[in-house]
């Protein structure tokens, strides 16, 4: 018997911007599809219905894979049903499966048991800020986050600072939204004034802002990223 497809299906990094995320085919392979992997149940239907689902939700089966469930998921019974030739999709809380996302433990079970992974175009704000700040995007890192420890944080800034001047390489990394403010005010104290820093906040929100400018330029502005998504990109 011919196993199911795992597709991967980006949703909206942001409130009301569906028409920004999702493509024609989003509604072909969501209307043929009636099980999935989501970390949150309710968002998950949320996004379904603005993609445009016809299938009744009633109909739907819904593992769940958020983060209280995630360490004993049944992998087994998961993928039972894409063993017997149906497709199962993938979704994150916000952009696309498996990038800065735990779904990447479901891929990779996914190809250990021979299933074909398919991945669809959507939104990646890693993807999005890189296009934007105008930094190198021919050769760059995400790190994720920083340290939490202040004197280990300034070390890894400097580190990534030297990197990147040595190399030409973008720097991207991310903080929990209510620590930006004080991401920020570290990176203003301990790079060098002239490293760039682009910092994307609320992307594909309508009140989205892009900013690249200097250490020092940053240094005379005035901006408040409490509890704002933000990605944040360096390039000394």
């Amino acid at each position: 018997m011919q196993k199911g497809k795992l597709y991967l299906i980006p949703v909206p990094l942001a409130e009301g911007a569906e028409k920004l995320s999702y493509t024609l085919i989003h509604h072909d392979i969501i209307n043929k599809i009636d099980e999935y992997v989501v970390e949150n149940e309710k968002t998950a239907r949320k996004f379904l219905k603005a993609a445009g689902l016809a299938i009744p939700q009633s109909q739907l089966i819904l593992h769940d894979y958020g983060k209280h469930a995630r360490e004993g998921v049944d992998y087994n019974k998961v993928f039972a049903n894409v063993l017997k030739g149906k497709d199962l999709g993938l979704m994150s809380e916000a952009g696309c499966p498996a990038v800065a996302d735990p779904g990447a433990e479901v891929v990779m079970e996914a190809h250990r048991r021979g299933i074909q992974v398919i991945p669809l175009v959507g939104p990646s704000s890693i993807l999005l800020a890189l296009m934007a700040s105008g930094f190198n995007g021919q050769k760059f890192t995400f790190h994720g986050y920083l340290p939490i420890d202040k004197g280990e944080r300034t070390r890894k800034i400097k580190e990534l600072e030297v990197q990147s001047m040595r190399e030409r390489m973008t720097q991207i990394f991310i903080e929990t939204p209510f620590r930006n403010n004080q991401l920020l005010a570290e990176l203003l104290r301990v790079a060098k004034p002239s490293t760039k820093l682009c910092v994307a906040a609320n992307l594909t929100a309508p009140n989205q802002t892009i900013l690249t400018k200097t250490v020092a330029e940053w240094k005379s502005s005035s901006v408040d990223l409490h509890k704002i998504p933000a990605i944040f990109l360096l390039f000394a």
